[in-house]
C-alpha cells in the first residue's frame, strides 16, 4: 500500500517547509523552551533548502539525490520524536513536535518504490 510517489512528495515538501517556518508563530510555540520555536524555524529553512537542490519534479538545482532527501527526512522525523524528550517540551510545544514526527515518518515509510526502466 506504498502510494506516496516521487512526484506527490515533491507537491508536499515547500508548503511543508513554509509550515515549519511560520507555524510556531502562529500557534505560539516556546512556552516551555525556545528552542521549541527555533527548532522548527530552522528545520523549515533547512527543508526549503534541501527541496529545491534535489532531484525531484519541483527541485530547482537538482544536485541533491531523491533517496538522500528522503534519508534526511527520516533523521529529522526521529529527531522531531525525540525533541520534546532532549529539551524537556511540554503541552503543544511537545505535541507540535511529536505529530509532525510522527507524520513524516509515515510519509517517508509510505514512499512507493521508483521503477526503474531500462534502456537499450
Amino acid at each position: 500500500m506504498k502510494f506516496i510517489t516521487k512526484k506527490i512528495h515533491a507537491f508536499l515538501d515547500y508548503p511543508v517547509a513554509i509550515g515549519l517556518i511560520i507555524l510556531p508563530f502562529l500557534l505560539q510555540l516556546g512556552n516551555s523552551s525556545s528552542i521549541a520555536q527555533w527548532l522548527s524555524v530552522y528545520t523549515g529553512i533547512a527543508a526549503f533548502i534541501l527541496t529545491f537542490l534535489t532531484n525531484h519534479d519541483l527541485g530547482v538545482i537538482k544536485i541533491i539525490p531523491y533517496k538522500f532527501h528522503l534519508l534526511i527526512d527520516f533523521i529529522v522525523a526521529i529527531t522531531f520524536i525525540i525533541a520534546p524528550f532532549l529539551f524537556s517540551f511540554e503541552g503543544i510545544d511537545a505535541y507540535y513536535y511529536w505529530i509532525n514526527g510522527i507524520t513524516v515518518l509515515i510519509v517517508v515509510s509510505l514512499h512507493k518504490p521508483e521503477l526503474i526502466t531500462q534502456t537499450k
